[in-house]
């Protein structure tokens, strides 16, 4: 008698700690239900295969007969509230990290072992009959789950307004062939006699009889309620949340959409700071507008979609040109800005490098393309960022004027022999 209000007190704890992780997945995630699931299947594997109690039918279980029993009424809560895709993660990650052990395992036999103080040494042989069960079990779990939802949806068709009757009938038929497959594996495996099978098949009933009721109860009482996690329990990880959420909202909200490259509205936030600390600083800071030739061509040509591929590669590429400090824009259509740390010499050789860069880029070879740019650096003559960008916008307008695909900046000569030594010495 003491055994059965055990097993039953057992099964209550058990599916009264599982709903509640499964009540709050959307404050807590639902991974931390999802881990419990796994942290539990050893422990109901290692009792089916050591831990047995007598009953008046037989012997029993705790770990088959609850455990097991429960974790398959999970999986079926789990479907009936979220969804197939949902339940089959952690099945598969059973399966995997089950597969995982069986490897180190076999992996840790090539090990010299060292016996402890006491002269104690590794019971190998215990892990590998826990290991070969596991992994026998969880597969049996893989065809229980596929079962168990088939059969609810099956009987959804006579029975969708009996829901104790549906899920019981759901449970108690899964559960005998896990029984039976189960049962075959622990006989050859650990030699259980066939008191075991029929203990543990009355035990089942009886848990699948429990657990539905609970199941009826949770989701007709509970689930559809409204109740609030107390505080305090996850302060921590919800101001940490919110902080990630807030910092990556932040740094998207500033983010051209198709490029990924920081926007317009950046761009004049973050260029007035960057003139004003060149200023404080006498600091050399650049600006580098960048336009690409012939764009509209390339849409009229090949389409649109064609030429956000081109917009999406010149973005790609202005990245990996750019250095750490260096901020890249785009400004608006084909058109993209850099602010650098670089004095104007330094910054128009960069220019160039860009330009032979995109000459050079697997793009460049289909399209026929190039770009221009106009470079300007804060002066006495530029001292906030619509002074720099005019300047700049004017001299890619010269660029573009003058024959396209190049770069021009302060009146001094164009030093192509200086921006080849310069670009290749980048590359290398």
């Amino acid at each position: 008698m003491l055994n059965s209000f055990l097993l039953l007190a057992e099964a209550v704890v058990y599916f009264s700690v599982m709903v509640t992780l499964f009540r709050f997945r959307k404050r807590i995630g639902l991974g931390v239900f999802v881990c419990a699931l796994g942290v539990m299947h050893f422990l109901e594997t290692y009792l089916a295969s050591v831990f047995y109690v007598a009953l008046p039918f037989g012997l029993v279980s705790p770990g088959s007969a609850v455990l097991f029993s429960g974790k398959l009424v999970m999986l079926l809560l789990l479907y009936i509230k979220e969804d197939a895709a949902t339940v089959r993660q952690p099945i598969y990650g059973l399966l995997l990290g089950n597969a995982l052990m069986i490897g180190l395992v076999l992996l840790l036999r090539l090990h010299a072992i060292a016996p402890l103080p006491d002269g104690k040494l590794p019971d190998i042989g215990f892990i590998d009959e826990m290991g070969w069960l596991m992994v026998w079990g969880t597969t049996l779990l893989f065809i229980d789950a596929i079962l168990i939802i088939l059969l609810y949806e099956r009987l959804g068709r006579t029975l969708r307004k009996a829901q104790f009757a549906r899920i019981l009938i759901c449970v108690a038929c899964v559960l005998t062939f896990d029984q039976a497959g189960f049962f075959t594996a622990l006989h050859f495996v650990a030699g259980a006699p066939i008191a075991v099978f029929f203990g543990g098949w009355f035990a089942k009933m009886a848990a699948a009889l429990a657990f539905s009721g609970m199941l009826v109860a949770y989701l007709r009482w509970f689930e559809a309620r409204d109740i609030g996690l107390p505080r305090g329990l996850t302060d921590i990880f919800e101001t940490l949340t919110y902080r990630e959420r807030y910092e990556a909202l932040v740094e998207h909200v500033g983010r051209d959409g198709l490029t990924g490259l920081l926007h317009r509205g950046r761009f004049d936030a973050d260029g007035e700071a960057a003139v004003e600390v060149s200023l404080r600083t006498a600091r050399p800071l650049s600006l580098l507008i960048v336009d690409v030739d012939h764009f509209k061509s390339i849409n009229d040509r090949f389409g649109h979609a064609e030429g956000d591929k081109v917009l999406k590669a010149v973005a790609s590429l202005l990245r990996e040109v750019a250095s750490a400090e260096d901020q890249v824009f785009r400004i608006g259509g084909e058109e993209f800005a850099i602010l650098s740390s670089r004095p104007h010499p330094v910054a128009r050789l960069f220019g160039e490098s860009i330009r032979y860069a995109v000459k050079a880029s697997p793009v460049a070879s289909r399209f026929e393309l190039t770009v221009s740019a106009g470079v300007s650096t804060v002066s006495e003559t530029t001292r906030c960022l619509a002074d720099l960008f005019a300047l700049a916008d004017q001299r890619l307008y010269k660029a573009k004027s003058t024959g396209r695909d190049r770069v021009v900046g302060e009146p001094g000569g164009h030093e192509p022999d200086a921006a080849i030594a310069w670009t290749r010495s980048a590359q290398f």
